[in-house]
């Protein structure tokens, strides 16, 4: 089905491995085509409840965008490939489910971007995160330049994008670009076990939690407003109705998704 990903569903939670080990798992054309019918996937599948993406091997989360393709591009088309590269990672953003980036290696140029537009990161103590475009007279453009001032702060953004320089996991948990750094064999069993508690909540409220948090950044919404529409609507779930007697009477919810 795939050309360049590995899938699997496991209670709940469908991974999505970037599998160009070769390449240090690049972006290139078919990755978008085939990361876009994995998110098709994600959107209509009742079945998956959260999202891992990370990439294959030990060395590289997404080393990159795959250079080779850039070089014969017309103005039009390169401003095309931006525009289709973010459409994609919008895609992911605004994901109904919740998808965490476990970043293993090198998450450089299109890679940090794509750990960037997932809900959180994790990263293993070998990880190494950068946005190099300015080495190649480019700059970011699959929304790299908007969400780093929106992690880690404009001064810091703006070093790292005007440097080309890059930082290790332990000053991206400093900064704010991940939220844990642990063993590289630890990696995928912290995102399952903190999915896997996200997993036991009200699926509604928990996609009303996306949409109200990306609603901050967002300069067509207004986050306050948004908050209020999305409480009324999970106010009329019978998920929230479960909650509360739940609550109420000291037991466990058992949340169906309505």
């Amino acid at each position: 089905m795939y050309q360049t990903l590995l899938t699997s569903l496991e209670n709940g939670i469908f991974t999505i491995t970037i599998n160009r080990p070769d390449k240090l798992n690049a972006l290139n054309k078919q990755v978008f085509i085939d990361l876009n019918t994995a998110l098709d996937e994600v959107y209509t599948n009742k079945e998956i409840k959260s999202v891992i993406i990370t990439g294959s091997g030990t060395k590289a989360f997404v080393a990159g965008a795959d250079i080779s393709e850039f070089s014969s591009l017309t103005l039009e088309q390169s401003m095309a490939l931006a525009k289709a590269g973010q459409d994609t990672f919008f895609r992911i953003e605004n994901s109904p489910k919740p998808v965490v980036a476990c970043v293993n290696g090198f998450a450089l140029g299109g890679g940090c971007e794509l750990a960037m537009s997932c809900h959180f990161r994790i990263a293993s103590d070998n990880a190494k995160f950068g946005q190099p475009e300015v080495n190649l007279g480019l700059i970011p453009g699959y929304g790299g330049t908007q969400r780093l001032v929106q992690l880690i702060g404009k001064g810091r953004a703006m070093e790292l994008l005007m440097s080309a320089g890059m930082i290790d996991a332990a000053a991206a948990l400093q900064y704010g670009l991940v939220n844990y750094v642990v063993a590289q064999e630890d990696l995928l069993t912290k995102a399952i076990a903190i999915l896997t508690v996200i997993n036991t909540k009200a699926p509604l409220a928990v996609t009303k939690c996306i949409e109200s948090a990306n609603a901050v950044f967002d300069e067509n919404k207004n986050g306050f407003d948004t908050e209020v529409k999305a409480f009324g609507f999970c106010f009329e779930t019978e998920d929230m109705k479960e909650g509360t007697t739940a609550f109420l009477e000291k037991r466990k919810a058992n949340f169906i998704g309505k």
